[in-house]
């Protein structure tokens, strides 16, 4: 699409080479426990909640998609990155938890020291959440607000949790027993696939929340608090996965599905208030004759956007959809800047919004050629 061309930065060869070295690792270090022979079927099964969870997740963010390349490399932060990170850390965490406390202290503390529940949800949520961080320093126009917080997370949250998945999956496939295997897919698979894009959907709202601000203690504050939201909820998790079939069934049912719930309902809202905040920046566009009133109703409205692909699709094809689409894009984007404007979080550039408005108007042209 070539207004997100304009508008993405294209992908630095750095964080590719990042991605692909940490993936690597990981891979080698999951290899190293669970064999080839564990290795390729875990991959097999551990993908298949991938797709599902990633268009649930998409479909939140259909005022302004995110560029592919940024959502790929969330996903590779997740998988490759945070993964080989958590990796590194939770052992040696647990070594020297083992050490400190079962030798030093006799091995007084018990469960208390269980990795899982003190470091594991620390380590994993701040690694997940650095990934969304250095999304938001580095690519601060592609990144408005809650919504982008939540798609960015949560790409980050189903990488992570596709490899730790291969890694459990192997271990059951090792195991040479069958009911293991079912019991670890359809638990992790299955019944908890939204879990780690969940606590990561936290600190994505914190991030979200706090480039929307441009007070100090919004930027701080709301990052932190979304961080410390992640880690209880991953801390009650695992430690409810350690406590017996019974014990999880009631804190899922308790606890993760009212979670769930509160952060689609966040997610719902933020996408209402996005098709708000498009139909009042976009009024100043119609006043000077860039736009029509009907087409800022169409653009304001996830109904009015898809009705109006499908016409065009009906009438010139997958050419005259992508044309409609691009449109959209832009207008959106006309919104947002305005918006960012206007709370001071960027610097005006009147050559930025010219160059806008001549890709809105050659977009504009093309798509009302296919619609009524």
């Amino acid at each position: 699409m070539p207004a997100l061309r304009v508008r993405a930065t294209a992908p630095a060869p750095l964080p590719v080479v990042v991605l692909v070295v940490c993936g690597l690792l990981s891979l080698g270090a999951v290899t190293a426990e669970i064999g080839w022979d564990g290795l390729l079927p875990g991959l097999a099964l551990a993908a298949v909640p991938v797709g599902p969870v990633l268009a649930t997740v998409l479909w939140l963010d259909r005022h302004e998609a995110e560029p592919p390349h940024l959502l790929a490399f969330a996903f590779g932060w997740g998988a490759c990155v945070a993964s080989l990170g958590a990796l590194v850390l939770n052992t040696g965490a647990s070594r020297l938890l083992d050490r400190v406390f079962h030798h030093d202290f006799g091995g007084a503390v018990g469960d208390v020291t269980n990795t899982s529940v003190l470091v594991a949800p620390v380590v994993e949520e701040a690694l997940k959440g650095l990934g969304v961080l250095l999304l938001l320093l580095k690519q601060r126009r592609q990144f408005d607000g809650v919504v982008d917080g939540i798609v960015y997370a949560a790409f980050v949250g189903v990488g992570f949790a596709f490899l730790e998945n291969v890694l459990y999956l192997g271990r059951a496939l090792g195991d040479d027993q069958p009911a293991s295997l079912v019991a670890v897919f359809v638990m992790r698979c299955l019944v908890s696939p939204f879990a780690h894009p969940l606590f990561s959907m936290a600190v994505g709202v914190g991030l979200g929340l706090a480039a929307r601000r441009r007070s100090a203690l919004h930027r701080v504050g709301a990052p932190v608090l979304g961080f410390a939201v992640a880690v209880v909820l991953h801390a009650l998790w695992n430690a409810s996965a350690g406590a017996g079939v019974a014990t999880f069934f009631e804190l899922f049912l308790l606890l993760q599905v009212p979670v769930f719930a509160a952060a689609v309902a966040v997610a719902l809202a933020a996408r209402v208030r996005e098709a708000r905040l498009i139909a009042r920046h976009l009024q100043v566009y119609v006043r000077t004759g860039w736009l029509g009133a009907s087409e800022v109703d169409m653009l304001a409205s996830g109904r009015g956007r898809r009705r109006a692909r499908s016409l065009a699709s009906a009438r010139g094809g997958a050419p005259a959809a992508r044309a409609v689409r691009e449109f959209q894009e832009v207008a959106t984007e006309l919104a947002f800047r305005r918006d960012r404007l206007r709370r001071g979080t960027v610097q005006s550039s009147p050559q930025e919004e010219v160059e806008l408005l001549e890709l809105l108007a050659a977009h504009r042209r093309e798509a009302l050629v296919h619609l009524p």
